[in-house]
């Protein structure tokens, strides 16, 4: 309950994660909270307001939320000085607090006498802060791939058409993906080709919009392309080795190295972190920046949709390009994690694999 009152702020929040808090006394539920925005009530605090208003007393009551409740001076109070001052008997979180500075809220509340225990047997509660604890630990986002192909494996014909291999259904749906995530990034290939805009069209109850991001080695991006005619309007950000900046009004210059003589992505993802507060990233990779993920090891979820059609072309693009792997021990593997069916598409959720 506490992680679907969470994902009610998706989109909103960053780079907070979203959380969620559910207060239950006598059995029943007398409050569900989440953080809202960012800048605004954690959920916590939230959650003892709900309460509150529909006449509930807290004290003694067991708070249920997906995050360990922090302790530290931010936009907002510390969640444990609100719970400890409600005299909540109980506190059950899913997922520890990584941060430096907010963490050890757990200590600070049995120490005030309430108790306290860490329960990840929600899965759904777990996965909500796992971007958050990748940025906190690593300095990195959370990096999702997402391609479109057909039965055989080609995400588009040898000239370069790729518009549309996925149905429409299964095309909406990745607006509501945008929607959710902090940065989406494409390679220059992708803009050239498809000259996308790169928004989450058509979803309600979003705030903000996501970082655009351009991962372009030597600094071609062009000036004519939607992405840079809309820079006014929404944050678009060039990932490149080339000097100077991109002159393009608007559209901000993030400068990384080389390695191998391609634009070192782990550079970029970490600049788009430590610059521009992004915990997660949706990455609609072509052939050439899908290959130089895979080989750099940056992939923590694919989501594929796979539609039902078959080119049978020698000369299709595949959906990774370069060196990724020379024998089969060096493959890089994911694990299935759901899989969902779209009007004849098939979409496949993976994750990292061991």
């Amino acid at each position: 309950m506490a992680a679907r009152a969470a994902v009610r702020a998706f989109g909103n929040v960053a780079p907070n994660p979203m959380v969620g808090a559910v207060i239950v006394k006598d059995g029943r539920v007398i409050g569900i909270g989440h953080h809202r925005r960012f800048g605004g009530l954690h959920a916590e605090r939230e959650a003892i307001k709900n309460a509150r208003e529909n006449g509930h007393d807290v004290s003694g009551s067991v708070v249920y939320c997906t995050l360990e409740p922090c302790c530290h001076h931010g936009k907002q109070p510390p969640c444990c000085e609100a719970l400890i001052e409600a005299g909540v008997a109980e506190v059950v979180y899913a997922r520890p607090d990584p941060a430096e500075v907010s963490g050890g809220g757990h200590a600070i509340l049995e120490a005030a006498g309430i108790r306290c225990s860490c329960d990840s047997s929600s899965s759904n509660a777990v996965a909500m802060g796992e971007a958050f604890v990748k940025r906190v630990r690593t300095g990195l986002p959370w990096v999702v791939v997402k391609w479109a192909q057909t039965l055989d494996g080609k995400i588009a014909t040898g000239s370069g058409e790729s518009q549309w291999i996925s149905n429409e259904r299964s095309r909406r749906w990745v607006h509501w993906l945008r929607a959710k995530i902090d940065a989406i990034g494409v390679g220059m290939g992708t803009v050239v080709a498809d000259d996308p805009m790169l928004i989450a069209r058509g979803v309600r109850k979003v705030r903000r919009s996501a970082v655009r991001v351009v991962f372009d080695t030597h600094g071609r991006f062009p000036e004519d392309c939607k992405l840079a005619q809309s820079a006014g309007e929404y944050t678009t950000v060039v990932c490149t080795a080339a000097a100077g900046t991109i002159g393009v009004p608007g559209v901000k210059t993030l400068h990384c190295k080389m390695k191998d003589g391609r634009l070192d992505l782990e550079s970029a993802l970490r600049g788009l972190s430590s610059e521009l507060g992004v915990s997660s990233i949706l990455i609609e990779a072509g052939p050439t920046l899908l290959g130089g993920l895979l080989d750099a090891d940056l992939i923590d979820e694919a989501v594929v949709h796979v539609a039902p059609a078959v080119m049978g072309d020698d000369s299709a693009k595949s959906c990774a390009s370069g060196r990724v792997c020379e024998q089969l021990s060096q493959m890089k593997r994911f694990e299935l994690n759901r899989t969902r069916m779209v009007d004849g598409d098939v979409h496949l959720f993976y994750r990292r694999g061991e």
